[in-house]
């Protein structure tokens, strides 16, 4: 608190003894202790009296609501968080690497080579729809995506 070091407090009480003298002295410290207790107690009264009117004019509420407004203005509530994973990604990302795959799946059924008939529309009816058409070799393909490309952080 007052950074004296013990040599100082040597210096204080040698100088005490010698100015008040032995018979003095341990009255003077009794008298020094009260003192001390006193403004302590007169401390505590004082803090605890500011804690009260604080809360009776409504800061704890005010400090509570301005707590509130910092929680719902975090990084994580506005999505912000999101955006900076986001952005990471966007920045580790090189355009000449492939993402993406092309990956024929083997357990897809080879598809019928004659094409199914198409019924012309009726009169009031939708139109049906085209067939679908299958890349050549007439097998289905899948792309691949990478599992850390699907992984939430």
């Amino acid at each position: 608190m007052f950074d004296i070091g013990w040599s100082e407090l040597l210096v204080i009480g040698l100088v005490a003894l010698i100015v008040v003298g032995p018979k003095d002295l341990p009255h003077l410290f009794h008298s020094l202790g009260r003192f001390t207790a006193r403004a302590r107690s007169m401390a505590r009264e004082f803090s605890s009296a500011m804690e009260d009117a604080a809360r009776q004019s409504g800061m704890d509420d005010a400090k509570n609501v301005l707590k509130d407004v910092k929680n719902l203005t975090s990084k994580k509530s506005l999505g912000l968080d999101a955006l900076d994973r986001a952005a990471d990604k966007f920045e580790k990302w090189e355009p000449k690497v492939p993402t993406a795959q092309v990956v024929k799946d083997p357990a897809d059924p080879v598809p019928d080579p004659t094409p199914a008939p198409v019924s012309e529309p009726t009169s009031g009816a939708e139109p049906a729809t085209p067939p679908q058409s299958l890349p050549a070799g007439g097998q289905r393909q899948i792309k691949a995506v990478r599992r850390s490309d699907l992984k939430e952080d």
